[in-house]
């Protein structure tokens, strides 16, 4: 009798688990980029890093986001399963500021907890 309670106890966790974590369960985190095309040397630049993920819970998330330019890494964002530590949303962006002072190479990437990432996203700032 009682281990028929535990495993009812543990298929019921089961099925509320996939439930909770939305319809697509088996999901990466993806990215994409937004930048000028091209600035004046010296310009100060906004990219923003737009997330897409089908969960954002306890148990399936987006764990990091990373940013780099021309190779070098600019900013990480890292999450973790307790609300307060997810990310704001199952889709959301973040931002930072970059000074442009030659052509440069973004590469954004974002990966779920679970899945992985889906793959980078790329983005191209020439100078005028």
């Amino acid at each position: 009798m009682k281990k028929l309670k535990t495993g009812l106890v543990v298929a019921v966790f089961v099925f509320i688990s996939c439930i909770s974590s939305g319809a697509a369960f088996a999901n990466q985190s993806s990215v994409s980029l937004e930048a000028p095309n091209s600035v004046e040397r010296g310009t100060e630049i906004t990219i923003k890093v737009h997330v897409t993920h089908s969960a954002n819970n306890y148990f399936h998330y987006t764990k990091w986001v990373s940013i780099k330019v021309n190779g070098k890494a600019i900013a990480r964002w890292d999450y973790g399963k307790y609300k307060y530590k997810r990310p704001k949303a199952k889709n959301f962006t973040e931002e930072i500021k970059y000074i442009v002072t030659d052509d440069v190479i973004i590469e954004a990437e974002a990966s779920c907890n679970l899945h992985g990432s889906k793959k980078k996203a790329i983005k191209k700032v020439f100078i005028k």
